[in-house]
């Protein structure tokens, strides 16, 4: 037990210090209680063959696969657009929306998407963002307990009860308290939040796919050459390929994205858009092809081919949809002096042939250019292509930079396509087949996941990266401590103590110790190893004092939530911490009373819900 409880305190020391990752703290903490032979290999190790790790990994990718096919991005931008100018509608929207991303996305993942349109719309509203970024990660702390799945807490109490021997929770049973809980948060921050929140100015905007595109717009004057046009019944195009006609050669005319009018009346499948045009490309009667060039040149592409100039002109609004979705992107690529790209001679629109994505527009000196360019040290381009194809130049290309982050950037398109419906169909059925218990919660979530992968809705090279193994490493470290906790008698002793303590005053007493002791620990600790120290403790006092375990392990969830006083109590805080400006003070000014009532809240409500 001393051993234990020795490196106990050492693991939490780290923890606060901060000076390790947790994941390896969690690790050395496991390594540890090997060494000094508390643990049998077989026990240092379950942590990875834990049915929570597993569901936990396969969950990341769930909420990847949403992320990458539109549906954060366009629900964090329909959130903004509600609101309007309106300051207090827009913190209750955003609060609100993070909420209810975060009970199916994972919170760091609601966080990511919500914060560039956040930002945005406060500046845009007239305030700062230091009025409405705590809200938006306090609201996803939150809107994890509306489900099973919403936060990593959650699913470790629940299944620290299945393998006891006990039900689990439900799908949907921790939204019984959750949306009180959610309630009473939104209230807090629309009427006492939001004027303890601080005014701090910053000049740190995060990348937003909307102000690129404007900014290219305005310094590649991109679009004054792109047109659409339509092909004709008398075309000679039609049932041809572009490769057999050599546009670019014949015409300096690229074609750089197709449109079918009619795909559904083509004998075979075939994709509405084409969004990267090659040789092989076939050309039928009414596609609707969008081309690069100067305009004498198109003029004289259209008498030649009997081509329809359409009618409306490609706006500088609707030029994002015209040139990204979600397989192709954009990015700047600036040239350096020791690039290979310097003194090469290369014309717009044309491809790289290494890397298969197009020269989309040119500026030297801040000054668009046009036509035949030999490129210059210190030249800017604008590129066009597959998202994963702009992310891997910069290890194909030497000596070029890639300004902003694209696979970030490619999350942030609120564009949606087939994939984006499988995506959510694929949520649906991991929801159906949790509620109605058809397959344990880790099979659920590996199928779904697969499905995910299976589909492209998340690319197999990509969803590994998709997973934070930070976390998923440090649950599975921490969970031989919980073994050694109980294996020990350590869990019993806390428990018994607990009990003594509180328990002979009332059960609602004992529940209220559990809830501060782990909400103490979530503030420096992450909330998932908090949670994995204090639910074998919670389900020992409940069984010790002869109640029902369940009001105690949903108040170890609830409380391993709450990290309101710190911003390095979860990834949330930390990530709108420089966004917002925010100081540690301020985490506990606003958060600390927030805390206060959802204590009191639960110790009211939970045993409404739950009876001992």
């Amino acid at each position: 037990m001393a051993i234990v409880l020795v490196i106990l305190a050492i693991t939490i020391v780290l923890f606060v210090w901060g000076k390790f990752p947790p994941d390896v703290v969690a690790l050395m903490s496991m390594i540890a209680l090997y060494l000094t032979g508390v643990l049998e290999v077989h026990e240092t190790l379950s942590g990875f063959s834990n049915t929570t790790v597993i569901m936990i990994a396969a969950l990341f990718i769930i909420g990847e696969g949403l992320s990458r096919t539109g549906w954060t991005a366009l629900a964090g931008q329909r959130f903004v657009s509600w609101a309007g100018k309106s300051v207090p509608k827009l913190l209750v929207i955003v609060t609100l929306g993070a909420s209810v991303l975060s009970g199916f996305v994972s919170n760091t993942g609601t966080v990511a998407a919500l914060l560039p349109v956040t930002v945005s719309a406060a500046w845009n509203a007239g305030t700062l963002p230091s009025k409405l970024l705590m809200p938006v990660a306090f609201g996803s702390n939150t809107g994890g307990l509306l489900t099973l799945t919403g936060t990593p807490p959650n699913i470790i109490a629940s299944n620290t009860m299945v393998e006891n021997g006990m039900e689990g929770f439900s799908f949907f049973e921790f939204g019984l308290i959750g949306l009180p809980l959610l309630i009473i948060a939104i209230v807090y921050f629309r009427y006492v939040g939001y004027r303890l929140l601080p005014k701090r100015q910053t000049n740190e905007r995060p990348a937003d796919i909307d102000a690129e595109m404007h900014k290219w717009i305005e310094g590649y004057s991109i679009g004054d050459d792109l047109y659409r046009l339509r092909i004709r019944s008398m075309s000679p195009l039609i049932n041809t390929t572009l490769g057999q006609w050599n546009l670019e050669q014949a015409h300096q005319v690229n074609v750089t994205r197709l449109k079918r009018r009619h795909p559904s009346r083509l004998k075979q499948t075939v994709p509405a858009f084409v969004e990267m045009p090659d040789p092989g490309t076939e050309l039928r009667y009414h596609d609707i092809i969008t081309v690069q060039g100067e305009a004498k040149d198109v003029d004289a592409l259209v008498r030649k081919y009997s081509l329809a100039i359409i009618p409306t002109p490609v706006e500088m609004d609707n030029l994002k949809e015209e040139l990204i979705n979600q397989e192709v992107g954009m990015a700047e690529m600036l040239i350096t002096p020791r690039s290979i790209f310097v003194g090469r001679t290369i014309n717009l629109g044309t491809y790289l042939k290494e890397s298969g994505v197009q020269v989309l527009a040119a500026s030297r000196n801040n000054k668009p250019l046009a036509g035949e360019i030999t490129i210059k040290a210190g030249d800017a381009f604008i590129i066009r292509g597959p998202w994963d194809r702009i992310e891997k130049l910069k290890s194909l290309y030497e000596n070029v930079v890639i300004t902003g982050s694209p696979e970030a950037m490619a999350k942030n398109v609120a564009t949606l396509n087939l994939k984006s419906y499988l995506a959510m169909g694929t949520l649906v059925l991991m929801i159906v087949l949790l509620v109605f218990k058809i397959l344990p919660g880790a099979i659920a979530a590996l199928v779904c996941a697969g499905i995910m992968m299976l589909t492209g809705c998340v690319p197999i090279s990509k969803a590994y990266k998709g997973i934070s193994w930070t976390s998923v490493v440090m649950i599975a470290a921490m969970i031989p401590m919980g073994v050694a906790l109980q294996k020990t008698g350590v869990a019993e002793l806390a428990a018994n103590s607990l009990v003594e303590a509180l328990g002979s005053i009332s059960p609602t007493a004992l529940m209220a110790g559990i809830f501060l002791l782990t909400t103490a620990f979530s503030q420096t600790i992450n909330n998932s190893a908090t949670a994995v120290l204090m639910a074998p403790i919670a389900l020992l006092a409940a069984t010790s004092l002869g109640v029902s375990p369940k009001p105690f392990m949903i108040t170890v969830a609830i409380s391993a939530s709450t990290a309101f006083l710190t911003p390095v109590g979860t990834t949330t805080n930390a990530m709108v911490l420089s966004a917002g400006g925010y100081t540690f003070m301020d985490y506990v000014k606003v958060g600390g009373p927030l805390l206060m009532v959802f204590f009191v809240a639960s110790m009211l409500l939970v045993p409404l819900i739950w009876n001992f």
